[in-house]
């Protein structure tokens, strides 16, 4: 080996430990699009109109702390701050979990976030956005009101078999284990319900659940 070889084989090395680092420094637990609801503090349909890099403050080594704001236009809320949010921040790069939308007056997107302590929203790629157009009939049902009717239930992911519920109020999601995607069917059609004895059963379809699914009792 030369020594220009030998000198660029650890500084590889280094870059792809670098990258990986950086890949894995934004890291999230998959969550079905209820649970992203139900944990969230705001949940709103908006359009992005604009995009600006703030400063927030300094760190601890006086290096200042970015942040993106990006100013929306309200479309419906369905949960959070009796007032419209004219805007919502986040990270400044995907390595911190920042999320990149568009600044186009014809896309609508569902953005789910955490209500700070300031009262402004912070999102992050661990949340739940996603274009309003790419939802399903389900999803945008559950959005508008299913979904809150679950949010007493527990879902539970199932990535590896064995896998099994331990209490009646508990819905297993296997669309990862079945589809090997969190986007499978569950995730695009199903809510998790809280029926009449308290348990929990998965639902699907446009229309609310009738009586009959609702006092079903678990044997």
């Amino acid at each position: 080996m030369t020594k220009s070889s030998s000198f660029c084989a650890p500084l590889l090395l280094f870059l792809v430990w670098r990258a990986g680092e950086v890949a894995e420094a934004c890291s999230c637990s998959a969550k079905h699009p209820q649970q992203a609801f139900c944990n969230a503090d705001v949940v709103l349909r908006a359009k992005v109109v604009g995009r600006q890099e703030i400063v927030t403050g300094n760190d601890v080594y006086g290096n200042p702390i970015k942040r993106i704001q990006y100013d929306i236009k309200q479309l419906k809320a369905f949960k959070g701050p009796d007032r419209d949010i004219d805007s919502i921040f986040t990270g400044p790069s995907s390595a911190v979990c920042g999320v990149n939308l568009d600044i186009n007056d014809k896309k609508e997107y569902l953005i789910t976030g955490k209500l700070e302590s300031d009262g402004t929203v912070h999102v992050t790629l661990c949340d739940f956005i996603q274009p309003w157009e790419s939802l399903t009939i389900a999803q945008r049902k559950g959005i508008d009101s299913r979904y809150e009717m679950g949010c007493e239930c527990r879902i539970i992911h199932c990535a590896s078999v064995p896998c099994s519920i331990s209490d009646p109020a508990e819905c297993l999601w296997t669309d990862w284990l079945v589809e090997n995607s969190v986007q499978g069917p569950q995730a695009r059609h199903y809510t998790c319900i809280k029926r009449n004895d308290d348990s929990c059963a998965w639902y699907r379809g446009a229309a609310a659940p009738k009586k009959e699914f609702l006092d079903i009792e678990d044997p």
